[in-house]
């Protein structure tokens, strides 16, 4: 197993794709085509994601913008959208834009959903970390029998790449790009807020690479030994999530991106299998 890298600086990838030209935007090249890529948002409408308005109840964290998939600050329910497909290796690359001080990213490797209700005391107690473990355990919400006064957040349980504003960051495992709280190398790739970045994640078995505008910001293995270590620090080793990322039995999972209560933006979404 390859263990988290420890030189400084980065380097960049000259075959990485560009941020494409005006008017070219959610289309694929002819070029794109021909090397097995595919289009994962038209743009235009949620054909080939989990829509959240057409759960019952409906959502309202997602809405299409300007070409956009786009995350609506504040939903009553506060939820990642999802793809219908499920994927196991690929090489992902997309656009994304963040608002001033906000948060969001793309989770992969998917290996469960906890339900929460922000408004309601829970069992475990207020930390974070505690109630996503207590209920993957207990099974106490459901996302479908919510009551109109409760407030909603269905949590993933995966990886994520970090989509954030650069100047809320504390570290190189924060910064744009990152493997949250994984992984990362230190960098100055992200434009700044307002301004579209191209992000690429490169997944094959349990390596993974994140880059961000062509420079690469993570190389490690899921498995490595120093990422199973801040799990274990986070979450709780032998916990429910520690377990589930540990060691990921589902290895073909829907790709999704992160609602975190801020307006995010993405376009250019594209996949290509490995």
């Amino acid at each position: 197993m390859n263990q988290l890298p420890s030189r400084r600086g980065f380097l960049v990838c000259a075959a990485a794709l560009r941020l494409p030209a005006a008017g070219a935007v959610n289309r694929l090249t002819a070029e794109e085509k021909a090397a097995g890529w595919r289009l994962l948002f038209d743009g235009k409408t949620m054909r080939g994601w989990e829509d959240p308005a057409r759960e019952r109840p409906p959502g309202d964290a997602w809405v299409i913008e300007s070409g956009c998939l786009k995350a609506v600050a504040h939903p009553r329910i506060r939820e990642d959208l999802l793809t219908t497909e499920s994927f196991g290796d690929f090489e992902l690359v997309f656009d994304w834009k963040i608002s001033p001080r906000g948060n969001s990213g793309v989770k992969y490797r998917i290996q469960d959903r906890a339900v929460l209700l922000r408004n309601r005391p829970s069992p475990a107690g207020r930390k974070f970390e505690d109630m996503v473990n207590y209920e993957l355990t207990h099974r106490l919400a459901d996302r479908g029998r919510i009551a109109p006064d409760e407030e909603v957040e269905e949590y993933l349980v995966a990886f994520e790449y970090q989509v954030i504003d650069p100047a809320v960051a504390s570290d190189a495992r924060s910064g744009p790009g990152s493997l949250y709280d994984l992984a990362g190398e230190p960098h100055q790739a992200a434009r700044p807020v307002g301004e579209f970045n191209q992000g690429r994640i490169r997944l094959r078995g349990n390596h993974v690479e994140h880059w961000v505008n062509g420079v690469k910001v993570v190389d490690v293995d899921l498995d490595a030994p120093a990422v199973l270590e801040r799990l274990a620090r986070r979450w709780g080793k032998g916990s429910p999530v520690y377990e589930r990322l540990a060691r990921q039995e589902r290895r073909r999972t829907p790709i999704a991106l992160q609602h975190h209560n801020d307006e995010a933006w993405f376009r250019n979404i594209k996949l290509r299998p490995l």
